[in-house]
């Protein structure tokens, strides 16, 4: 049992956690996006996707920067080149999830909406350790 504690406590770390929080919030945004142009606007599936995917990194910069990973980038080469990375890594993940969900619509015998869930929860895993490893990783002091 000790060691179950001591396994959650490591995980279950102020930055993972607002990171969760804030990644509910950049999922809704991505979700909720797609739901109304495509079920609403009646908008491609895949155009609509990567509409949501583009409002959802926006958001998620904004969150992580300054909430979750507590960016220490301060002039404005640093924090471009911060922006750069952070667009770099979801770029990544994008197309991860473009390829994904464009596999999923034409092949699973499921409906979209659950695709494009399925994939949100494969691409939120791999931004986390983008963002802290390669977007936002702390300064050597």
């Amino acid at each position: 049992m000790e060691k179950l504690k001591a396994l959650i406590q490591k995980f279950c770390t102020r930055e993972v956690i607002f990171y969760g929080i804030f990644g509910i919030f950049t999922t809704l945004v991505n979700v909720g996006t797609f739901f109304v142009l495509n079920s609403l606007l009646h908008v491609e599936e895949n155009l609509a996707n990567n509409i949501a995917i583009i409002l959802a990194v926006l958001f998620a910069y904004f969150t992580n920067r300054k909430l979750v990973f507590h960016s220490e980038a301060s002039s404005w080469k640093e924090k471009w080149i911060e922006f750069f990375k952070f667009i770099l890594g979801r770029a990544v993940t994008m197309v991860i999830e473009s390829v994904g969900c464009a596999l999923l619509f034409a092949y699973a015998p499921i409906p979209t909406l659950v695709s494009k869930c399925i994939m949100t929860v494969i691409v939120i895993i791999l931004n986390f350790f983008i963002s802290k490893f390669f977007a936002f990783k702390k300064k050597n002091k």
